[in-house]
């Protein structure tokens, strides 16, 4: 048996045996670019299969050493990676800067970073293991977007064919001259292995007089510039000092190429990977620096923790409240992991959690109370009373006392929201009330929530919140 192999017969004792397959069948059968930076949430929904599945399956298939996992800064306006990072650790706390829009962010790990795997070398060589080798489109599809751009093979073709005027290889310490006869259109003379533009506003009367103009490529980013010219003949001189080869194109930013770049697939987001229970297990060393904090826009906090749980221990015994207390977390952990959330940590016998979308963590709030409930019920006693709170908003992800963890006020209300409840009630903050799929399933389940309210102890004015009878 081949180490490749011996890897998928572990692989499948630690992840879903038909995502296994899939996996196999994609590194046997795909394309290059299909092992390229794959976007995992659409392998899923392109093979039917359970995303949060194929997410786990990819995290062992790469600690496994089957795929290299990258975290990609993405710019929001055309999708094209500003940064590629092999590990959450490297990405910095600076502006990102995309030249293609001439605009600058700040790296949020909600929608700006994504999450995406690439075979290893070791199991398949495929031509993004060699970029220089790549043949300019395929650079440009492969390199410079992300897996989120959905370029199908007509949009690319349109990008060809119907937005660039002039496309070429120019290799390190040469000079190209171009010919062009500019239409009375905005030009953008792109170039994706330095990451840099040059914008042409041609405005005017058009002229027969050929217009000059020069570029000069480096390692430093050549800048970005706009120079104003008119619609007619130009003699553009490409010169290439960046000591790697180039690839310069000259695109018609006009509707074909906008309509291309507004086309979008759903993305694994650095948000979502943080919050996924698979990572966070596997994962631990790989995920912040103690110095990083990360901005999160927003993300939704669960808090438990049990009622009286001292004077349980005192009513039934310590061997047997702490069988019932490791059944309550027990059934609270696989609630937490089924509705596409992650523990944060454990204090005592309260549980920290996180989701992405505040309906996830609504469901799993109410599945708690019904686990709770079927376990009082087994036992014939009410020994387990689970208290419940969620708030949802931005924080910072930090490394506290080496593990992921969240800071901020959010969190701090979360917690607090939580001691609200006394009897088997979930307290919700209006944020989370608001989110229209969270409106749904309370409708679904004619749960009316109660408006409270509420001092919460270090919080300075009362706040609105919503009991979940």
């Amino acid at each position: 048996m081949s180490d490749i192999q011996a890897q998928f017969s572990v692989l499948k004792q630690t992840a879903d045996p038909v995502v296994v397959e899939a996996i196999a069948e994609l590194i046997a059968s795909g394309h290059d670019r299909d092992l390229n930076r794959i976007n995992v949430l659409d392998f899923a929904d392109r093979a039917g299969l359970d995303q949060e599945k194929v997410i786990s399956g990819f995290l062992h298939a790469s600690r496994l050493g089957l795929f290299d996992m990258s975290w990609n800064v993405l710019c929001p306006g055309c999708g094209g990676v500003l940064g590629a990072h092999t590990t959450l650790k490297s990405l910095k706390h600076e502006d990102y800067n995309c030249a293609l829009c001439a605009a600058g962010y700040e790296a949020s790990v909600d929608e700006m970073v994504e999450v995406a795997f690439t075979v290893s070398p070791r199991v398949r060589r495929i031509g993004a293991h060699d970029p220089d080798t790549l043949p300019i489109w395929e650079y440009v599809r492969q390199m410079f977007w992300s897996s989120g751009v959905d370029i199908d093979e007509q949009a690319f073709s349109r990008l060809i064919n119907d937005v660039t005027l002039e496309a070429l290889e120019l290799p390190a310490g040469e000079k190209a001259i171009l010919s062009l006869n500019l239409p009375s259109q905005f030009i953008i003379v792109f170039e994706p292995v330095t990451h840099s533009a040059h914008f042409l506003d041609v405005q005017g009367e058009p002229t027969s007089e050929r217009q000059q103009l020069s570029i000069m490529f480096n390692k430093l980013e050549a800048p970005t510039g706009t120079t104003v010219v008119r619609p007619g003949p130009m003699r553009l001189t490409l010169e290439n000092q960046s000591g790697n080869r180039v690839l310069p194109s000259v695109w018609i930013a006009a509707d074909a190429l906008h309509e291309m770049l507004g086309k979008r697939k759903p993305i694994l987001t650095a948000k979502r990977m943080l919050s996924n229970q698979t990572f966070r297990d596997v994962f631990k060393a790989d995920n912040l620096n103690v110095d990083q904090r990360l901005k999160i826009t927003s993300l939704t906090f669960l808090f438990t923790d049990l009622k009286g749980s001292t004077a349980l221990y005192e009513r039934v015994g310590d061997l047997s409240a702490f069988d019932l207390v490791r059944a309550h977390f027990r059934a609270l952990l696989e609630i937490i992991a089924a509705e596409k959330g992650a523990v944060v940590k454990t204090i005592g016998d309260a549980v920290m959690a996180t989701f992405v979308r505040p309906e996830h963590a609504i469901t799993a709030g109410l599945r708690m109370r019904a686990a709770m409930d079927d376990l009082n019920k087994e036992r014939g006693a009410k020994d387990l009373v689970l208290k419940i709170g969620i708030h949802e908003g931005p924080c910072l992800a930090v490394m506290l006392n080496e593990r992921q963890d969240y800071f901020g006020q959010t969190v701090n209300i979360a917690a607090r929201v939580q001691s609200l409840s006394t009897a088997q009630e979930i307290h919700v903050t209006g944020p989370v009330l608001d989110a229209p799929a969270v409106a749904e399933i309370l409708q679904r389940r004619e749960i009316k929530p109660i408006q409270k309210q509420a001092a919460l102890r270090g919080i300075a004015d009362k706040m609105v919140v919503y009991e979940i009878p």
